[in-house]
């Protein structure tokens, strides 16, 4: 009889001998095919790993991992590149679509309003648009100097300033004859008063502006600039700046750098062919 640990270990109680080889053979087989039911386990089919979308690190150490992330990160660096092309692009069609000329918007203006194109068309009006102009020119003409004036008394210095336009500039040149510098700033100012001309350059003498003796041997040449009877530019001495040999582009320069002069690069077509307009009428 068998114990309850025999039955747990699966261990058989009776081993014997068949007298017949192949009865032998039979009961080995029979056993080796008992065992092997015994252990053999539950089939269980392969996993497959499954992979997921690359989130801008990676888990995987492995070649072929570090492969598969490379390839993920040129895919989206890609679809970025296309992405900022096709923005440049709606970008660029846009500009160009808004893009018009005031000569563009003023003819739709005129067609969409025939009244107005008909005003603009009247004679009168042109007459009145011709009259104004004129106007404006004689006005800008009385502004325009090109030369330098001598201002011969102090009477004559005050009314420089006092009575011109507010928006006229007024550069003084305050020299003194036998000292360095103020010859060659005299020669000067008439050449950059020539390309100047709506600045209105001066020149007086200091003991004729009743300045001391200490200022007319140390000041000179002086340069002081007027704007709406105000003080805007005070350059004593200006040859510890330029030296006592100087050109009239240095000067000119000079008056550029610190705000007195506009420069000429810097002016508006249409005001440098209305000053050569006038240059020809004269």
């Amino acid at each position: 009889m068998s114990t309850l640990e025999d039955k747990l270990l699966g261990e058989k109680l009776h081993y014997y001998c068949s007298s017949s080889e192949d009865e032998g053979n039979d009961s080995a087989n029979s056993d080796k095919e008992s065992d092997d039911e015994k252990y053999q386990g539950p089939i269980t089919e392969p996993i497959e790993p499954s992979f997921s979308e690359w989130g801008g690190t990676s888990s995987n150490t492995g070649p072929k991992g570090v492969i598969k992330d490379w390839q993920r990160y040129k895919q989206l660096e890609a679809e970025k590149r296309d992405a900022q092309e096709k923005e440049r692009l709606q970008l660029i069609k846009k500009l160009s679509l808004t893009c018009r000329s005031t000569l563009d918007e003023e003819k739709e203006i005129l067609q969409s309003d025939p009244d107005l194109a008909e005003l603009l068309a009247d004679e009168f009006l042109l007459e009145y648009q011709r009259q104004r102009m004129k106007e404006m020119l004689s006005r800008a003409e009385k502004l325009r100097f090109g030369r330098v004036l001598n201002l011969e008394t102090t009477d004559h210095f005050l009314e420089a300033i006092d009575d011109e336009d507010e928006s006229v500039t007024i550069i003084v040149h305050i020299y003194e004859n036998n000292i360095p510098g103020c010859e060659a700033m005299n020669g000067c100012l008439i050449s950059v008063a020539e390309d100047y001309p709506f600045v209105k350059f001066c020149k007086i003498l200091g003991s004729v502006a009743g300045l001391s003796k200490h200022f007319k041997k140390e000041g000179v040449p002086a340069l002081l600039v007027y704007k709406a009877g105000q003080v805007i530019g005070n350059f004593v001495h200006v040859t510890h700046y330029l030296g006592t040999d100087f050109y009239a582009s240095e000067v000119e320069t000079f008056l550029i750098e610190h705000g007195m002069l506009t420069d000429k690069n810097c002016v508006p077509t249409i005001i440098s062919q209305n000053d050569n307009t006038l240059s020809d009428s004269e």
